[in-house]
């Protein structure tokens, strides 16, 4: 395996905000209440081979977006380490996330509506003399045609186009910058479902033919399915349970995976019972002590309150932090 991107024991807080009187209480020493602090992403370790697909995946909240994010450069993180080929990165240096580029969830929101396509693809490659301005006509019409659009939109405006359209001209805006890895955060959850599939299979036609790394975002198990090589399941900012994608769905180790697997729609003829995943995430203001999940866990032990259980092998290539790991 060569590994492209890694991240070591990254988080990543917010502080929430205070009254006045409280930030001027703090700043003239009359007040030693420590600050209170969310955690999104709390000691997130990857590793992500190059030429995958790396699914993560989660209920809303748990931090997903977050992560991604980071990885992008979008936000720096609080305290880790983001590893790009070997080398650490340095977030405050703009210049290293040209080989990163993100696809956001909402083609609709993503785009500035006051700019042409071919400036809006354009714009980032011009600025950092990826291509000379007299190029970009036929720069822009290359780039339509390698996400399935016709050169002719580029003098057209965000809102002539649909969702699927929207999104195939973020992607291109991405590919715009020659990137090695691109973060997809939700990019198709906004789309149509009968979109969806022709979205997806355009990021596994880029992968092949640009040998593109991605960190695939998403709450829908049954698109993960279809396009990650691996999973990582995230549940209130950590990972619990990390394996090949056909591992987590036909042998899931982990409470929660079991119950997100078991509450996904399928495709079957016989009448399923419906079993959604009991009780409401936790907030991330007042973390569970312990697991986190075993306020929810149908298997929680007395032990789960308690003591954290750490990530740890359960088979080959398949990880996952359970204390019921340690009765098998």
């Amino acid at each position: 395996m060569n590994p492209i991107l890694e991240t070591r024991n990254l988080s990543k807080s917010f502080g929430l905000k205070q009254s006045t009187v409280r930030r001027a209480a703090r700043s003239l020493g009359l007040s030693n209440q420590p600050e209170k602090k969310v955690y999104a992403v709390n000691d997130l370790s990857l590793t992500i081979n190059k030429g995958e697909v790396l699914g993560l995946v989660g209920e809303s909240g748990c931090g997903k977006s977050t992560a991604g994010r980071m990885i992008a450069g979008l936000l720096p993180p609080t305290s880790g380490e983001i590893a790009f080929e070997g080398k650490p990165v340095d977030s405050s240096q703009p210049s290293r996330h040209l080989e990163t580029q993100m696809v956001f969830q909402n083609p609709y929101a993503s785009l500035n509506p006051r700019l042409r396509v071919d400036q809006l693809i354009s714009e980032a490659a011009l600025y950092h003399k990826l291509v000379e301005k007299r190029d970009v006509p036929s720069f822009v019409a290359a780039l339509l045609k390698q996400v399935g659009l016709d050169a002719s939109y580029a003098s057209r405006y965000p809102h002539q186009f649909s969702g699927g359209q929207r999104q195939r001209i973020a992607i291109a805006r991405a590919l715009s910058l020659n990137p090695k890895f691109v973060v997809c955060d939700e990019a198709v959850s906004a789309l149509d479902v009968s979109v969806q599939a022709q979205v997806l299979n355009l990021f596994m036609d880029l992968r092949e033919s640009k040998e593109l790394t991605y960190l695939f975002i998403s709450h829908n198990l049954a698109v993960v399915e279809y396009i990650a090589d691996r999973v990582a399941i995230m549940y209130l900012g950590r990972v619990v349970e990390l394996a090949d994608t056909q591992a987590i769905f036909t042998s899931p180790n982990h409470p929660y995976t079991q119950a997100l697997i078991a509450d996904a729609p399928r495709l079957q003829v016989k009448m399923v019972e419906h079993r959604p995943v009991q009780g409401e995430l936790p907030s991330p203001l007042n973390p569970p002590s312990g697991c986190t999940f075993h306020p929810r866990c149908p298997r929680a032990m007395p032990r789960c309150a308690s003591e954290r259980p750490m990530l740890r092998k359960v088979a080959e290539g398949h990880f996952s932090a359970c204390h019921l790991n340690d009765l098998s």
